[in-house]
């Protein structure tokens, strides 16, 4: 028996991570713009923290009426101001960094989740290696070809293929080597470690506590009370906390609503729905994202080695997806194929039965 195709479990994680992916990319140049105009990191990150508090917290009572709500322990409460710690944490750190370099760098360097994911599910033991598993060993070809394409689609830029009115020189990572952007990798390495420390203690939480709204608005509540300490240490003067009707106020409410509140929440849901490593086997999508942006809204070039990238990109996550469905598949089947008394057909439950009476 094999398990039917299902779109709630097959095709719509897919397209969610993706578009929540092209989302984060665009908040990211978004925020670089803004900090360009005299932002400030920190009370940017207290900004919007706050404004996606404030909006999932009504939302949050008001569908608990209607919602099966597992009892909330303390237990359950510290874990989730872990998580939220650890959360801002990775956030201040992340934003210092493109602001001392760029997002194209942080989507770069993100090619780094998947591997740190990998390897603490395997440490933790959410993850296990087979040699002989065919599953096991697209997940890791998968991975390591994913991450391969992106470095590709990084320093390899290639003769050009399709030119614009207005041409943009991409920043050449192998020449920039000032102190600024040695900082900002550094951060951006950091930042994307705790990311995925973060997600695999979300898939710890959510085995004791199924229950993504409520676990996302603890999450914002702790993450708004500690970036607003950090913002009010580091930034005392009232003037900088003052926003107009400017670009900073647009980035700062779309990072609110569709990071914090959105992007968190559908993060959430599908690390519970598919698991850590799944979840982060997307992120070397991102370039492929941020370059197809660039040529489109930038008016950037498009280079042979964007195309071979995205290629290499493409094959990887192929392997990744196709390993984990055909671990789901092997699961479901080797359960449906495990007799036991209980669902064992009739005749043979009878034969047991005679058999203990003879024996008797």
């Amino acid at each position: 028996m094999t398990r039917t195709w299902s779109f709630y479990m097959d095709f719509l994680p897919v397209i969610v991570i993706i578009g929540n992916e092209c989302i984060d990319m665009g908040l990211l140049t978004l925020f670089k713009a803004a900090t360009l105009e005299g932002m400030n990191n920190h009370v940017f990150i207290a900004y919007a923290y706050a404004v996606g508090t404030s909006v999932l917290f009504p939302v949050t009572l008001f569908t608990r009426r209607s919602r099966v709500v597992p009892p909330l322990t303390f237990t359950i409460i510290c874990k989730i101001v872990l998580l939220g710690t650890i959360g801002c944490t990775s956030q201040i750190l992340g934003y210092i960094g493109i602001s001392y370099s760029s997002p194209t760098l942080a989507s770069a360097i993100a090619n780094l989740i998947p591997i740190f994911t990998f390897m603490l599910a395997v440490t933790f033991r959410m993850e296990k290696l087979a040699a002989k598993s065919r599953s096991s060993n697209a997940k890791v070809i998968g991975s390591i070809i994913s991450i391969a394409g992106a470095f590709v689609l990084t320093f390899y830029k290639g003769p050009s293929i399709m030119n614009s009115s207005s041409l943009h020189q991409p920043i050449d990572f192998l020449k920039s080597v000032d102190s600024s952007w040695a900082i900002g990798g550094m951060l951006l390495t950091v930042d994307y470690f705790l990311v995925a420390l973060n997600i695999i203690l979300q898939v710890h939480i959510l085995k004791e506590f199924p229950d993504e709204l409520t676990l996302v608005l603890l999450y914002s509540i702790t993450a708004t009370i500690i970036s607003t300490i950090v913002a009010l240490l580091s930034v005392p003067n009232s003037s900088v906390w003052k926003i107009g009707l400017n670009l900073s106020l647009i980035s700062i409410v779309s990072s609110g609503i569709f990071g914090k509140l959105i992007g968190n929440t559908i993060t959430v849901w599908s690390v519970h729905l598919k698991g850590a490593v799944y979840v982060t086997s997307f992120i070397p999508f991102q370039i492929v994202i941020s370059v197809a942006m660039s040529v489109m809204f930038l008016g950037d070039t498009l280079h042979l080695g964007s195309i071979i990238g995205a290629t290499i990109i493409s094959i990887g996550l192929y392997g990744v997806l196709w390993g984990k469905a055909t671990e789901e598949i092997e699961k479901d089947v080797g359960t449906l194929e495990s007799p036991s008394t209980e669902n064992a057909p009739l005749l043979q439950s009878y034969r047991i039965v005679d058999k203990t009476f003879e024996n008797k």
